[in-house]
């Protein structure tokens, strides 16, 4: 199997519950705190190439730094660019394989990555 990255927000519970799935399989993964350790625009561009769903998938719309950005028809550069601006936004939890990604919503959704490799 690739290596696998989990995107973990330690405060989300979904984002615990995503963890205890992954070690109680066993599964050999990297934890990326991505709100301690942000994504730069690149590798977030990156990120959102290796989702099956769309770039709006990846943004937290209902935050409040997303609200105070007050963008009707945002571009996916203004998405981008606010998910690198303010880490906050980008959903949670991620796990990557680094060739296809998941956003773990809910947090059974990542065994599909786990499944296909």
């Amino acid at each position: 199997m690739s290596a696998l990255t989990l995107y973990h927000n330690p405060r989300c519970s979904k984002s615990r519950d995503a963890l205890k799935l992954l070690e109680a399989r066993g599964v050999e993964f990297q934890v990326h705190r991505y709100l301690d350790d942000p994504l730069p625009r690149a590798q977030l561009e990156s990120l959102a190439a290796r989702l099956d769903t769309p770039l709006e998938s990846l943004l937290r719309d209902n935050e409040t730094e997303w609200k105070a950005l007050a963008l009707s028809s945002p571009s996916r550069d203004e998405i981008l660019a606010a998910i690198a601006e303010h880490p906050r936004l980008m959903q949670r939890p991620i796990l990557d394989r680094g060739d296809r990604a998941v956003i773990g919503r809910p947090p059974e959704a990542i065994l599909a990555l786990l499944a296909d490799d």
